[in-house]
């Protein structure tokens, strides 16, 4: 099917091999050719398509937790951005809910909605401009195309995702956390302006000058108040190469403090860490850091190790290319696909876990946690600073560090007795993480009620609401969170 074809009205009922013109508004259902003796208003004229067929919805209604299901009764590819305006528009107009779908590799059915409209913004995937310190790119553009592009011109936005086949405009709408977090912060504090279609079907370009208030309304702010079309993102000059260390630890303290030291004295530019299941049971801990550097110039391995505290006759040290190290899980991702492993249920759980707390907290979890309960995936913990973090919406904890500690669950085996247990335990360690001062990074498989989103936002909550009035009046988008009901308070802005 021919997704370019220019100006037409197009949504395609595959079953039916039928041209679908119109919206039943009685009976809210599509009209096609076929069935057009029934009363119906006109879809707008779209550069894309939009989509009915039982495949496209089914396939709009999993991602990639593969736990929550449902299902819309369209999909539009835009073919541009005023698709996109047009077709919230028309949504608008017949009160059918929205939602923008990325890479679709969210964990709980965050970009799905039920009976509404997705929108595929993987067509929408245009690199415009790449230039000394920025790039302007398309929603849909993949953070690995663009990285490709920009290391021609030796450059690189300043944070990656440890997974790279996502697209710019979904990690920007929830903030988009990496190795470098602790020099530059998340994504969204790399952002120098933005196009925006509001819920009210309004183009709109935001920025810290211009529109400030929408700008920051959007940028990690779960989809509420716009869909985010375009993107102008920071770049910096890069490396070609990285050294790449493992350092693995006995003690949870020695490796939390270690990790304390590398992100405050900044000598490495990546900086992670995990728990490593040991072969005889429990958890042994293994510090990632990389510098990076251009040949003839090379790290100073003693420099960099100096005063880490790792058990000794355990390191790895490996030199790979830049775009190696940044691209090392495509091979575990070929794999996992390879094997079916990947459609499994992945009940992830992530936290930001406050500095203070982390040892106790991370040290009664590992205490219990056990491979089965993890179905082999990674067990992440690495620090960041929240000085580095700019925008309202991002939540972390009240403290100069906090960690992120993410347990990456895979439901082996892929029944709903092991998702449901995995996702009872995913808010039993919430509830106990949020009771010392920790926050949920909002990518996680945690079962959410109005109340506890109003808790997440805390004094941000009511300027939130107001925003989501004010830019998505008849609360059309992203509903699947359950963030925000239709009634609002007065407008309020966010700061």
């Amino acid at each position: 099917m021919n997704l370019n074809t220019p100006r037409r009205s197009i949504l395609q009922g595959l079953v039916a091999s039928a041209i679908v013109i119109g919206f039943d508004v009685v009976g809210r259902s599509w009209v096609t050719s076929a069935n057009a003796a029934s009363i119906f208003e006109n879809i707008p004229q779209l550069d894309g398509t939009l989509y009915t067929d039982s495949e496209t919805l089914v396939n709009a209604s999993v991602d990639f937790g593969n736990i929550v299901h449902r299902q819309p009764i369209a999909v539009l590819h835009p073919g541009s951005i005023e698709d996109i305006v047009q077709i919230i528009q028309f949504a608008r107009t017949h009160q059918i809910k929205v939602a923008a779908r990325g890479q679709g590799h969210s964990t709980y059915g965050q970009s799905q909605v039920e009976a509404g409209i997705v929108i595929n913004m993987s067509t929408l995937n245009k690199i415009h401009f790449v230039g000394t310190d920025r790039a302007i790119v398309d929603a849909g553009v993949l953070w690995s195309q663009l990285l490709q592009q920009t290391l021609q011109q030796g450059l690189t936005p300043p944070v990656l995702t440890d997974y790279i086949e996502l697209s710019v405009g979904g990690t920007l709408s929830v903030g988009g956390i990496g190795g470098a977090t602790h020099r530059y912060g998340v994504q969204v504090d790399n952002v120098l302006e933005l196009k925006v279609v509001t819920g009210s079907g309004q183009l709109e370009t935001c920025s810290q000058l211009q529109n400030r208030h929408l700008f920051k309304s959007v940028l990690a702010g779960l989809g509420q108040c716009g869909i985010i079309v375009q993107a102008t993102v920071k770049l910096i000059k890069t490396a070609t190469n990285a050294r790449v260390f493992e350092l693995y630890y006995d003690d949870l303290a020695v490796f939390t403090r270690d990790q304390r030291l590398l992100i405050n004295d900044e000598r490495f530019n990546y900086v992670e860490g995990q728990l490593i299941a040991k072969d005889t049971g429990g958890w042994r801990y293994l510090l990632e850091a990389a510098s990076f550097y251009s040949p003839p110039n090379i790290p100073n391995n003693n420099f960099l190790l100096a005063g880490l505290n790792y058990t000794q006759g355990t390191e790895k040290i490996e030199d790979k290319t830049y775009f190696e190290f940044l691209n090392r899980l495509a091979s575990t991702v070929a794999f996992l696909k390879s094997i079916g492993v990947w459609s499994f249920p992945h009940p992830w759980l992530d936290l930001f876990v406050p500095n203070s707390a982390v040892e106790s907290f991370v040290k009664k979890v590992a205490a219990s946690l056990t491979v089965a309960d993890t179905g082999q995936g990674a067990v992440l913990l690495y620090p960041v600073k929240t000085q580095r973090f700019q925008l309202p919406l991002f939540r972390v904890p009240k403290e100069k560090v906090t960690f992120l500690f993410s347990i990456l669950r895979t439901a082996v085996p892929p029944d709903s007795s092991t998702v449901t247990k995995m996702l009872n335990d995913n808010r039993r360690l919430f509830e106990q993480n949020r009771d010392l001062g920790g926050y949920l990074y909002p990518i996680s498989s945690v079962p959410f009620s109005r109340n506890d989103w109003q808790q997440h936002f805390g004094l941000f909550w009511r300027k939130l609401v107001s925003a989501k009035r004010r830019y998505d009046p008849d609360n059309l988008l992203t509903p699947s969170p359950g963030i925000i009901e239709a009634s609002a308070p007065k407008q309020e802005t966010i700061t």
